[in-house]
């Protein structure tokens, strides 16, 4: 599949969360982080959890083992299409805690830096603690991955390369 084709899909699957991702919490409501919680991932509310994971498989792919400009295209069509960043994300079986820590760590960094970088700070130190706990050397992956990640500052607050670099700090 090509990332021209990757993009459309994306594209499309980005109109059909979008409604999902826009609406409204009450806030006021008592019970509005059960309710949340309960509720089915947007992607499988949506009815295109499938082709959502086939989309988010092959950027990451890409993103992995492209180059550069692959990278940055990869993060484009992640900043280009928010409701597909947030509500699509890793599932199923994963051979061992590193590959599943390093596929999550490359999420993150090619997602290219959410609305508020401080989430993707403290997403970063719970994959590392989690990593830690279940025996992985993170070093390596973390130093890894900061290698491939962005270092555009795009929201004033720095680039997606020192949150994950900061995922060596123990919290």
């Amino acid at each position: 599949m090509t990332l021209a084709a990757i993009r459309e899909d994306v594209a499309i699957i980005d109109v059909l969360l979008r409604g999902i991702a826009d609406r409204p919490v009450d806030l006021t409501d008592p019970d509005w982080q059960a309710k949340l919680s309960a509720s089915a991932p947007p992607a499988e509310e949506a009815g295109v959890a499938a082709e959502a994971a086939a989309a988010l498989t092959a950027l990451l792919d890409i993103y992995e083992s492209g180059d550069e400009a692959a990278r940055d295209e990869v993060r484009l069509i992640f900043r280009a299409h928010r409701a597909f960043s947030w509500g699509v994300g890793l599932t199923g079986e994963w051979p061992s805690a590193t590959a599943e820590f390093r596929r999550r760590l490359v999420h993150v960094s090619a997602r290219d830096q959410s609305d508020d970088p401080r989430d993707d700070l403290m997403e970063i130190w719970q994959l590392c603690e989690w990593a830690r706990a279940r025996g992985v050397d993170v070093e390596p992956i973390v130093r890894a991955v900061a290698g491939i990640s962005g270092e555009v500052d795009h929201l004033g607050m720095g680039s997606t390369r020192t949150p994950i670099l900061r995922g060596l700090e123990r919290h």
